[in-house]
């Protein structure tokens, strides 16, 4: 490759890059400012913390469901338009929100004290739902596009710094929703969906603007191309042709639904999820249940182990495993599922009266846990190439997301009823399994590329 093409390849894999970070901390701000916004609407329509808590659960489900569906549409449709539409149709649901207390003139949403009845909190709760649907439709386009332009070798790193977006986009929207909460008080709580969809609705056309699907749709060779070219030897077929539909099929049978590999992945997403969601959506309240700590101290904890313990974990883990690991993304999961499971057992025998520590190893713990959070994606991604890597990681969003399940209703019921000792105790031995299942692929090659290139040969 000529240093001009390689110029143009690096401009184009970084705009690419940044692209999609920006548009994906967009698709945060049409998602993660609803537990801000919780408080206001309970005060202000009266909808319970029961409701609420079934308007997440349910929108996590179909949120793994559709990341699942769309992983198929992604490796077999445009990524740039599939993230687009996804961006505004979340937007949309978001503006549906803002203005369905607007609907009482026609139907009694409001009652004479301008509570939600059922009809409202049926209303949103199926818009929030709809919202877990398109929001499906933003990680598919993101990992098949890296695919497509990163190289196999270095992108752990690079989707590592993209997969920092979740929490620039999770930090920046809470922030802003507080502020608007703070400044014009909980009866507005309507700006808090409709200024995040306003910014989601010119980032989606900016989104289309920016990305390309493929190397090759800017007159860049691709990465099969270059390789092949740097080895001296040949492409088992020109990656610029489309792939007919028999041997899609087989690449998806034989690289994800027969592939052991990627089960391993996916169940071990599952267990790491659990851990991280425990930190993420019952930090702020076993924080103060469990170690005493004032609820505002509880909340700069939360973030602090999302902002400097989740950015710096997923930086450090994709640098670390192309560095040292030689792109084998899977055994840094392991080191890190150990550190997370670790980390979480001395935050919970950690004395209340040493809270300074307690916060020390809550952090670390997050730094671990984001680790395999970015990692499991990318190694599905490279066992599964970039023909079927949306696919497999539609897989790892099933189970990831169900494992609210557990986090959410099984960890409520043993808080309840049991204490947080329960809690902690369930975590660190599902923690352990995580690293014993990840542990079975130490010896797995770093990507599928070999097998993937087999398949095309074949007649």
């Amino acid at each position: 490759m000529d240093i001009q093409t390689k110029k143009k390849y690096q401009y184009w894999q970084w705009r690419t890059l940044i692209t999609l970070m920006v548009g994906y901390a967009l698709y945060y701000f049409v998602r993660k400012h609803f537990s801000v916004a919780m408080p206001a609407l309970e005060a202000e329509l009266g909808i319970t913390k029961t409701q609420l808590g079934l308007f997440l659960t349910l929108n996590g489900v179909i949120y793994g469901f559709s990341r699942f569906v769309n992983g198929f549409l992604a490796d077999r449709m445009s990524r740039r338009k599939l993230m687009t539409i996804g961006l505004i149709l979340s937007a949309l649901v978001n503006l549906g929100i803002c203005f369905s207390p607007a609907m009482n003139s026609f139907v009694n949403v409001l009652d004479a004290e301008g509570k939600a009845t059922m009809t409202l909190v049926y209303l949103i709760g199926s818009l929030w739902v709809l919202n877990g649907f398109f929001q499906g439709m933003g990680v598919p386009p993101c990992m098949s596009l890296m695919a497509h332009w990163i190289s196999p070798k270095e992108l752990a790193t690079k989707q590592s710094i993209w997969n920092a977006s979740h929490s620039i986009g999770a930090g920046i929207i809470v922030a802003l929703c507080g502020f608007l909460l703070k400044t014009f008080g909980y009866s507005a709580w309507q700006l808090c969906f409709a200024v995040p969809a306003a910014l989601a609705i010119v980032g989606a056309f900016a989104l289309y603007a920016l990305l390309r699907d493929t190397p090759s749709s800017v007159g860049l060779p691709e990465l099969e191309e270059i390789e092949a070219e740097e080895n001296g030897g040949q492409v088992a077929a020109k990656p610029h042709e489309k792939i007919s539909e028999k041997k899609y099929k087989t690449l998806v049978s034989q690289l994800v639904f027969r592939n052991p590999l990627i089960w391993i992945l996916a169940v071990s997403n599952f267990c790491i999820y659990i851990v991280r969601f425990t930190i993420l959506d019952w930090g702020a309240t076993f924080l103060t249940q469990f170690k005493g700590m004032e609820i505002s101290t509880a909340g700069t904890v939360v973030a602090t182990t999302e902002i400097v313990g989740g950015i710096l974990g997923m930086l450090v883990a994709g640098w670390f495993t192309d560095k040292f690991m030689k792109s084998r993304a899977h055994r840094t999961c392991l080191i890190c599922t150990i550190g997370a499971t670790l980390s979480f057992f001395l935050f919970w025998k950690t004395p209340s009266s040493m809270n300074w520590l307690s916060i020390v190893w809550l952090v670390l713990s997050s730094f671990f846990v984001y680790g395999p959070q970015a990692l499991l994606g990318i190694a599905a991604s490279n066992q599964a190439t970039k023909h079927a890597c949306a696919t497999a990681n539609g897989i790892l969003g099933i189970f990831g997301y169900a494992s609210t399940t557990v986090s959410g209703l099984v960890f409520g019921f043993l808080a309840q009823h049991y204490g947080w000792d329960s809690v902690f105790l369930v975590s660190v031995v599902i923690g352990i399994v995580g690293a014993i299942i990840i542990a079975l692929m130490w010896n797995a090659p770093a990507d599928g590329y070999a097998k993937a290139e087999k398949i095309l040969r074949e007649e």
